[in-house]
């Protein structure tokens, strides 16, 4: 495994808007992976997912998956189960593709203290991977570092809930940036990625699920994904981080313009790899 770029969801060039075109131009790109996002629900079939693994297999193309955005597992009754449907079915059919990874948007705080929102958020992971284990789903969730102090999913949180076994982080830098404008320097990268390391050990390193974009935010956090070149964020100085950590895993772009920025990154990657 290296560190590899890709685009969330199919690349804006792609002849086709369907996950198949999308691997494909992907490919053709030089990037090496893509991200299913299944955020406005899962409406891919299983025989598409076959199509899709086989595809994705045959171009050497790492597969994610985003589950939907309408997710709050601090929720109770109807609302917390469909919030689990939704997560599940995210990882029945992203198991299908191929896809080793489901990110998540796990919750909201609402009125409750950040320590309770944690456990009634980790009761209901629990609950999902012993569901999904028993349906034979072999698939890690990923929580994600989120862009506003509303929301679960500080560094620590992500970090801290890898505890339940079958669960990893997703990275969101730009997110780590917009939450306090901080979070934007090579020193900073570094420490963010020394916290990986001292929670998950080289493991954890050598299978990053990173998300990253141009970002707009207001004291209140994030407010837009931007490219990167109309965005304070300073993607040089990441890759530079992800050179000096020697990380692998996956790289996916956020960014408008999404192959354009991963191609950007990629590049900057390569050229500082070894410097």
């Amino acid at each position: 495994m290296s560190l590899l770029f890709g685009t969330a969801g199919t690349p804006l060039s792609s002849k086709g808007t369907d996950s198949i075109s999308g691997i494909r131009r992907v490919h053709e790109l030089g990037l090496g992976c893509m991200e299913l996002e299944f955020v406005r629900g899962v409406k891919m079939g299983e025989k598409t997912a076959r199509a899709v693994h086989e595809v994705a297999k045959k171009l050497d193309i790492r597969l994610s998956v985003h589950a939907p955005y309408y997710i709050n597992l601090n929720a109770e009754g109807e609302t917390l189960e469909a919030s689990k449907e939704r997560i599940m079915n995210s990882a029945r059919i992203g198991a299908i593709c191929g896809a080793n990874s489901v990110v998540i948007h796990a919750g909201f705080i609402q009125k409750f203290p950040r320590d309770v929102v944690y456990e009634r958020i980790k009761k209901a992971i629990v609950d999902i991977l012993d569901k999904l284990k028993s349906e034979g789903v072999g698939i890690t969730l990923r929580i994600e570092t989120m862009g506003r102090g509303s929301q679960f999913g500080s560094l620590e949180e992500a970090l801290a809930i890898t505890e339940v076994d079958g669960v990893l982080p997703c990275i969101d830098f730009s997110h780590l940036h917009a939450v306090s404008g901080k979070n934007n320097s090579r020193e900073e990268f570094a420490s963010i990625l020394s916290r990986v390391e001292e929670k998950l050990g080289r493991q954890g390193l050598d299978n990053m699920h990173i998300h990253v974009s141009g970002i707009e935010y207001s004291d209140k956090g994030e407010k837009k994904h931007l490219v990167f070149a109309e965005s304070d964020f300073k993607y040089k100085e990441l890759a530079q981080a992800f050179s000096d950590f020697d990380i692998k895993g996956l790289v996916i772009c956020e960014s408008p313009n999404l192959e354009e920025d991963a191609k950007v990154l990629k590049r900057e990657y390569d050229g500082s790899v070894g410097h």
